[in-house]
């Protein structure tokens, strides 16, 4: 019964692919994150989705590549690459966006944001390219977070992992 419901939950997700955001909503719902955060986290889901469109058209096809050009991004605006940045906030397999602060899901989302629209102004075609795009774009948020930090007096790079920032499942509110 339960494999028989969920292969109706999967149809159902493939006529109305809404119903893939909503169960998204939903479980990070549970997972104890605040209604803001899941925003800034489906907004950033969306910009993932138009930067790696962008990277496809202009002739990345690889996933080492799409790796690849993710370090350079996450590289240029926060310093550290995917695998640093993880092992910075203790993960292991977790997802990093997912455990990332409201303002790190920010920078990241305005460095994809940059990058995708620096690809569609400039067209570049090939990988070599391609990272020199997503190194740029990475600055732009770069720029914005050393802006951020001279104003706070601190780093926003934070080490905190979801569990420090989301309610124990056991202390959500009952619906």
């Amino acid at each position: 019964q339960w494999l028989a419901q969920l292969g109706s939950q999967r149809i159902d997700q493939m006529i109305d692919p809404e119903l893939t955001f909503q169960m998204a909503v939903e479980d990070y719902r549970r997972q104890g994150y605040s209604d803001k955060w899941i925003n800034e986290r489906m907004r950033s889901i969306e910009m993932r989705k138009e930067l790696t469109d962008e990277w496809k058209r202009s002739g990345i096809t690889e996933q080492r590549d799409f790796a690849i050009l993710t370090n350079v991004l996450t590289q240029a605006w926060s310093g550290m690459n995917t695998r640093q940045y993880k092992s910075y906030k203790g993960l292991t397999k977790e997802n990093l966006r997912d455990n990332m602060t409201n303002v790190e899901l920010m920078l990241n989302g305005l460095a994809e944001a940059a990058a995708t629209e620096l690809s569609q102004r400039e067209n570049p075609q090939g990988f070599r390219e391609n990272a020199e795009i997503a190194h740029r774009g990475g600055n732009v948020a770069h720029v914005a977070r050393e802006q951020l930090e001279h104003e706070l007096g601190t780093t926003v790079i934070s080490n905190k992992r979801a569990l420090h920032f989301t309610n124990p499942p056991d202390e959500l509110p009952l619906a």
